[in-house]
């Protein structure tokens, strides 16, 4: 007999009470995410699966002394990148959190290393205790307005759509090649849709009619809504609307007054990107559910969103529910109101309790090749590369909008010295802002004006730059800005604190200068570190200035970036001058 048609017979045999299950959860209180109320009875378990609900014997007993059974959690949109660690340690993160599942889009890793990138992704995810689906990169690069460090055509997605975990493509964010029905744009979708996979949106800034486009196009579902209004059109035309809460763009709170009992299942949670510190602390899909329920939405409503609605959103089957048929990823909570993660199982298997891993199998990770490793190239750079020259005092100046992936575009008058050249002010909280291209050695760099960012000395630089992933400084005088662009050169990418010259902390990430080879546990220590090391530069607590860095160079969101080609103004997809007189 087959393995598979052994292992059915055996689920039916367990369904049918005709055999004890491998495990039965007893005296729990089952969350019915589709009646969206609470059901008593015995779960049965059998080779990974719920089998049945009702009065089951089991080999295994588990008390749930009174607990309530929930579904496990998915993030419906995320890039594992942001976490800095590797696939292995941000499951073991997110387990602790009862997330065991998510949909990752690997577009940064993609942007720097193509599809060398996907692979390793791919690779260093499987045989986890973990469900990791990917979406492939649409828009590598994402717009022809900066140098990323690949481009990746229809032809070279083609082949990863015959892999398993790979569910469609990820979030569009080049909307006019849409519009205008570009070539190879449209290649893209379609594959996706002879595939059978699904499409992700990225709507920023699109108005009704521009969604209608999207719809038209086969994309269902969008993660930028950052208004109520926003997120209504979108549900009015059929989308999943994914509701975000990450460490820079949250939108929670503006979108969730708009959910009720009515549309609800057409909503799902998301985090898109979320630093290793606040997955730590605040946790992921778990930490929107409980923002949800203070904002007034009944638990059960969020657990919903965060478990099948998700599931059913990319076609997952098996996932999402306490029911026959399902995989037996589930968690025991200890309230609803707070989302109390007592245990977290996967595939019916104790993984997380109160909090600390409880079982991770022996994991050997993919050695990353030296083209992952050796990703950071540029020329070396002085004091005199980040000079800015200015005709007149006024300038074109992006400013920060706190907590937010949009900034605002402002016209001002700033210092300038007898030379003409731009001088930074820590009084006005006016910076510098270089991105340097650092992957084909260019020497392309782009400058601009930072307002908002409340550095009192020093500067900062990473090589996580949004999409391109080019290196990105901020700095309150020159000769900082060099000495930290050499020393990320040096480590091949990561984050840095100088000051006075001198490096005061540093992360190293190896691997295509956007994920650390270190365990989870070191890199949040490296991370506390730095947190440390801004405080002592004068840098704000009210929001992650090196995210807040990261997606400064981000020309798919409004209103003003920069990129290594020059400050663009997204409104007008066009690269304009630092001068504004």
């Amino acid at each position: 007999m087959s393995m598979w048609r052994s292992s059915l017979t055996k689920r039916i045999a367990a369904a049918s009470g005709s055999l004890p299950a491998e495990t039965v959860i007893k005296n729990g209180k089952i969350i019915d995410v589709f009646n969206g109320e609470i059901i008593e009875g015995d779960i049965a378990i059998e080779d990974g699966y719920i089998v049945g609900i009702g009065n089951y014997e089991g080999t295994n007993v588990i008390d749930a002394d009174g607990q309530y059974v929930s579904p496990a959690f998915i993030d419906g949109h995320v890039h594992i990148e942001s976490s800095m660690v590797t696939p292995e340690e941000f499951a073991k993160v997110l387990l602790i959190h009862g997330v065991t599942s998510v949909i990752a889009d690997p577009h940064e890793i993609a942007n720097v290393l193509g599809a060398d990138g996907i692979q390793y992704m791919l690779d260093s995810s499987d045989n986890l205790p973990f469900d990791f689906y990917f979406m492939l990169p649409s828009c590598v690069p994402a717009t022809e307005f900066e140098h990323a460090g690949a481009k990746l055509a229809s032809k070279d997605l083609q082949p990863f759509y015959q892999h398993p975990r790979v569910l469609g493509l990820a979030e569009v964010m080049n909307f006019p090649a849409v519009k205008m029905a570009e070539k190879d744009m449209m290649k893209k979708i379609n594959q996706a849709q002879q595939a059978g996979k699904k499409i992700d949106g990225h709507g920023a800034g699109l108005s009704a009619m521009d969604i209608n486009v999207y719809l038209a196009a086969g994309i269902r579902t969008d993660h930028e809504s950052t208004t109520a209004d926003q997120a209504k059109e979108r549900l009015k035309r059929g989308m999943y609307l994914m509701i975000r809460e990450g460490t820079v763009a949250k939108d929670l709170e503006q979108l969730i007054p708009i959910v009720n009992e009515r549309n609800a299942r057409r909503c799902l949670f998301v985090t898109d990107d979320k630093h290793l510190d606040d997955l730590i602390h605040d946790g992921s899909i778990d930490h929107n559910i409980r923002l949800a329920i203070h904002s007034g939405l009944s638990p059960i409503t969020a657990i919903q969103m965060a478990s099948i609605n998700a599931a059913e959103c990319f076609g997952l089957a098996d996932k999402g529910a306490i029911a026959p048929g399902y995989k037996a990823d589930f968690l025991l909570l200890d309230d609803l109101e707070t989302i109390k993660i007592s245990q977290v199982y996967k595939d019916g298997k104790l993984m997380a309790d109160e909090g600390e891993i409880s079982q991770f199998p022996p994991f050997h990770p993919v050695t990353p090749t030296a083209k992952l490793r050796n990703s950071v190239r540029f020329n070396e750079l002085s004091s005199d590369d980040f000079s800015i020259y200015l005709p007149s005092n006024k300038a074109n100046i992006i400013e920060i909008i706190p907590n937010s992936l949009e900034t605002r575009h402002i016209i001002d008058e700033v210092t300038i010295c007898e030379k003409g050249y731009f001088q930074a002010s820590t009084s006005e909280d006016l910076l510098k802002l270089a991105v340097i291209e650092r992957h084909h050695m260019t020497n392309q760099i782009g400058l601009g004006i930072v307002k908002g960012l409340k550095l009192q000395s020093g500067a900062i630089a990473t090589t996580i730059a949004h999409d391109s992933h080019n290196l990105i400084i901020a700095g309150t005088n020159d000769v900082d800005m060099a000495a930290a662009a050499k020393a990320l050169q040096s480590i091949q990418g990561g984050l840095a604190v100088v000051n006075g010259g001198e490096i005061i902390a540093m992360l190293e990430l190896s691997i295509a200068g956007l994920i650390s080879e270190k365990p989870y546990q070191e890199v949040h220590s490296q991370l506390l570190t730095i947190r440390h090391a801004l405080e002592s530069i004068g840098a704000s607590s009210q929001f992650n200035p090196f995210l807040t860095l990261s997606f400064l160079s981000l020309p798919v969101i409004p209103e003003l970036k920069l990129t290594d080609k020059g400050l663009f103004q997204v409104s007008k997809f066009e690269h304009i001058n630092i001068s504004a007189g």
